[in-house]
């Protein structure tokens, strides 16, 4: 792994970049820092918070239901209307340039489409949907949200601290008093169409991933830290590919021994030459 003086990080970068055409990007919470989402870890790759729900106990048990749709309500406000940030346009810019196999992500936010990639995988699902366990009926979190202040009025005018996955840090409440509304249509429980921790990710996402990676000959990581299997998988296949990985990250991988090139900023200051030739290209066609 090369660790690369700040002075010289950028002409690194952008020379990884311009050697590969065919990169397969991973990206990460630190993708989504500057929209206002916290990320979950911190520079050791350690968890800042506890740890998110578990698949298991969102559905084994109703007061976790309860405790997560009542942190979800509150949260939902500022999640749901986050932007993407200059590292959402810069990858844009990346697929652009035609040098991108595939944007697999691990974020949950839909940031990444709504900047305007198209090429883009979202391994852990999307938020912005919410998915009945029973028929597998799907619905807009926003609707989702209706029902949920429809029946619990009273949590409207709650505030909290923003959490990682979309929710609040709204402790100290009595979430029994919180109503979960069934699925309309059949009854079931209802479920953030997102992977949780203990849930696998299905199948044809990680076959398409593991696809256009075969075809990539570079992968280049942005914004994780690697430490869940489901996205460190795709570093290890590259790594014993052959392929060489770069990786933008702020602290700690579990991927380092495997990095050729390790970028130590924040996401939008690592990436903003992309943009810098974007805008100087404008300005060429336009005197042209």
């Amino acid at each position: 792994m090369t660790n690369v003086a700040i002075t010289d990080t950028n002409n690194a970068l952008q020379a990884f970049v311009a050697r590969h055409d065919r990169l397969f990007v991973l990206t990460g919470a630190g993708c989504s820092t500057d929209s206002g989402i916290p990320d979950y870890r911190d520079a050791d790759g350690g968890w800042k918070r506890t740890q998110p729900v578990t698949y298991q106990a969102f559905m084994g048990e109703e007061s976790t239901r309860k405790r997560y749709w009542a942190r979800s309500l509150v949260g939902w406000r500022r999640f749901g209307k986050a932007s993407p940030n200059a590292t959402h346009h810069a990858l844009v810019q990346l697929e652009q340039l035609g040098k991108m196999t595939l944007l697999l992500t691990q974020n949950v936010d839909g940031l990444h489409q709504r900047a305007g990639s198209r090429n883009v995988v979202d391994m852990h699902g999307r938020l912005d949907t919410v998915r009945c366990m029973g028929c597998e009926h799907r619905s807009p979190r926003a609707a989702w949200q209706e029902a949920l202040l429809a029946l619990n009025p009273e949590w409207a005018a709650l505030d909290a601290t923003d959490a990682p996955d979309g929710d609040a840090d709204l402790d100290g409440h009595d979430f029994n008093r919180f109503t979960v509304p069934p699925c309309p249509h059949c009854g079931a429980l209802m479920k953030p169409d997102v992977v949780f921790f203990g849930e696998n990710v299905p199948r044809e996402r990680v076959g398409t991933a593991m696809q256009a990676l075969d075809a990539a000959d570079a992968v280049l990581v942005v914004g994780s830290s690697l430490m869940v299997f489901s996205g460190y998988r795709f570093a290890h296949a590259a790594a014993k590919a052959g392929k060489p990985i770069a990786a933008v990250n702020l602290g700690r991988t579990r991927a380092d021994s495997l990095l050729s090139l390790k970028v130590e900023q924040p996401c939008a200051q690592a990436l903003a030459f992309l943009l810098h030739s974007s805008a100087s290209t404008t300005r060429a066609e336009e005197v042209a």
